[in-house]
């Protein structure tokens, strides 16, 4: 989680705190007015805290103070690990330093079978291949493909793959050491399952369009453990199946392969590089919950996402969700079967959609101003955008699969279903520094295993 623009005002310092290991005082870097710290206990989260800091440091009482709102660590039990061979795929185009920064994380991990898949999606230069390279490992392949679009990427992350287990993961992301072995304990755990998700915490907060951008996206979707099927509706989601982010995002997803590659993998019409900008993830994760399949939610599984970090990226993304949000919900009405369940959620879905416009207004004067019309425009784009993707893609021989397709044996017909009712910091001893892995700690020791409480 290095740093590298100068703190504002209003800039929050981002670490961990281990609940386990001897508190001490927090000293970071001056500009900080705040510390946002993911709080574990023994490496497993148990919440997010926010502590003031004065001059740069929060005393051992700032932070006792601010983890009684967590109640004790003795509830938090720890997330299952797992061994199982597990494959990451990371598609990329164009960003070799931010790839080379997220392979080193991957690379990282404490578990003992992992391998890595870069796929290049239609490259310029050589300087993808080189970052992969520089890496010197072995377990890292580049595959070059020719069409571009993320979606592109990881159906041919998925086809290269030789394991059971598949975790995608973006180039902008920095990977927990334990993420991996998480994941696979996710699965080893509930043989059901065939997706998981993690949270998907900001590595900066250090702009104001940083800490924008993570309140109107709200990727984080919490510390509890959650399941999802057809047959059990969550309570809390009166637009479900049809719930953009319930399930969590493609920067942060692993699946059983045999289950993602039954249902088509993802849509090649959405997603970055294509004209639909995004919606791809949301896509698939409905696709697989229509088809029958569980779906889980593992907070032990967490990454750090690199926000955009100046107004014009954010503008950007931000339409390009929108656009994406537009292309998901046509594609819906495209669907006979979908479209009927749909119309039934639309009062509900008329409700989130303010919601995400409350949110988003309250998310600081780094928004776009005009980010309403912004996102209007969007939503209104996104059917002719998909519209025309899907014919460009089709063209193509590509990957385009139906949002609701033949029922797995065993399952109800879905509609059946449906129809019922941080900025490098001046650390004190022990607490590791932005960006920083445990295979870069001194003498190879992960940091976690001795006494540092913070870390960044």
């Amino acid at each position: 989680m290095s740093g590298k623009s100068a703190p504002d005002d209003a800039a929050i310092w981002v670490g961990e705190l281990d609940r386990l290991a001897p508190l001490r005082d927090l000293r970071v870097g001056p500009g900080f007015h705040a510390a946002r710290l993911l709080v574990t206990v023994g490496g497993t989260p148990q919440g997010q805290v926010t502590v003031p800091l004065r001059a740069g440091r929060a005393t051992v009482a700032d932070l006792r103070s601010a983890l009684i709102t967590l109640g004790p660590p003795e509830r938090v039990a720890p997330a299952p690990v797992g061994t199982e061979p597990i494959t990451v795929v990371v598609a990329t185009r164009g960003r070799p330093d931010s790839l080379a920064r997220c392979l080193r994380a991957v690379l990282a991990s404490d578990h003992p079978a992992l391998s890595v898949v870069v796929v290049d999606n239609d490259p310029t230069d050589e300087l993808t291949r080189e970052a992969v390279l520089a890496t010197g490992s072995p377990r890292v392949r580049y595959v070059r493909e020719p069409r571009r679009g993320a979606s592109v990427g990881r159906n041919r992350g998925l086809a290269e793959a030789r394991t059971a287990l598949v975790a995608f993961t973006d180039d902008d992301t920095e990977v927990d050491p334990a993420w991996a072995s998480r994941i696979a304990g996710a699965f080893a755990g509930d043989p059901d399952l065939a997706c998981v998700s993690g949270p998907v915490l900001a590595a900066r907060l250090a702009s104001p369009e940083e800490r924008a951008a993570d309140i109107a996206l709200a990727w984080n979707k919490g510390f509890t453990p959650r399941r999802f099927t057809l047959a059990e509706p969550p309570a809390d989601s009166p637009i479900f199946p049809f719930a953009p982010g319930l399930f969590g995002i493609g920067a942060n997803l692993a699946v059983r392969a045999a289950a993602a590659r039954a249902v088509g993998g993802f849509d090649e019409a959405m997603g970055p590089g294509t004209p639909t900008h995004g919606g791809e993830d949301c896509e698939f994760l409905v696709r697989m919950i229509l088809a029958g399949h569980v779906l889980g939610y593992a907070p032990g599984a967490y990454l750090w996402h690199h926000h955009r970090p100046d107004q014009a990226a954010l503008r950007t993304q931000l339409e390009g969700y929108a656009v994406g949000l537009g292309s998901f919900l046509a594609k819906v009405a495209l669907s006979p079967q979908g479209r009927a369940v749909a119309l039934r959620r639309l009062p509900a879905a008329m409700a989130r959609l303010r919601h995400i416009s409350e949110r988003e207004s309250g998310a600081g004067e780094a928004m776009p101003a005009d980010a309403d019309q912004t996102r209007t425009r969007g939503l209104l784009n996104g059917p002719r955008a998909y519209l025309r993707s899907r014919r460009q893609v089709r063209r193509a021989g590509g990957a385009v699969p139906p949002l609701i397709g033949p029922t797995r044996a065993g399952t109800t017909a879905p509609h059946r279903v449906l129809s019922t009712g941080g900025h490098p910091a001046v650390a004190p001893a022990g607490v590791r520094a932005p960006g920083t892995h445990p295979a870069e700690t001194p003498a190879g020791r992960p940091d976690r295993a001795g006494d540092p409480a913070v870390r960044a």
